[in-house]
């Protein structure tokens, strides 16, 4: 099994299947090359379930890539009458709202009550892009994940649970 191994200034050791399949172990720079391998062993049935999982992501995740251009225009033309029907909704106001190339998250929510929007969003069901639409919404008036920001959504979107597994699933 291939894996590349990366030493710090750390006290335990991880491990970390990447976007790209590329598996890493973080390692603290005093261990053996003996005991990665071992800890590596150790967590193979691991490695096992998650690899193709990370594969499957990033096929997904080129087919996205392949479709900027049409993700990106419908995200401008989809998501910032969604955030303003909600909005009304809702009674929560943003500052902005902008479609963004973030790959990491669908959206976001920054301190001023500014909305960010990933354009990668548009491949999901419209269920999904109008549950992160609310989510970060609620952020506006609650600026973490506390249970009373998930009543929030609740309050507005019951079957919230749902819509957010298809963002996991897709």
């Amino acid at each position: 099994m291939n894996y590349s191994v990366k030493r710090s200034n750390r006290k335990t050791v991880g491990l970390e299947i990447t976007g790209d399949g590329e598996i890493i172990v973080r390692a603290p720079k005093r261990m053996s090359d003996r005991a990665i391998a071992e800890f590596v062993n150790k967590y193979q049935h691991w490695i096992d379930k998650k690899l193709p999982e990370a594969e499957k992501r990033a096929e997904k995740n080129r087919e996205i890539d392949d479709n900027k251009e049409g993700l990106c225009r419908a995200a401008r033309e989809i998501i910032p009458p969604l955030v303003e029907k909600y909005s009304k909704i809702m009674g929560l106001k943003p500052t902005s709202v902008k479609i963004t190339s973030a790959k990491k998250r669908f959206g976001s929510c920054n301190s001023k009550n500014s909305l960010c929007f990933s354009w990668r969003l548009m491949a999901y069901p419209t269920a999904a892009v109008e549950y992160v639409v609310v989510h970060e919404l609620a952020h506006i008036k609650h600026h973490n994940h506390s249970p009373a920001f998930y009543a929030l959504i609740e309050k507005y979107m019951p079957d919230y649970r749902q819509r957010q597994k298809l963002l996991k699933i897709n």
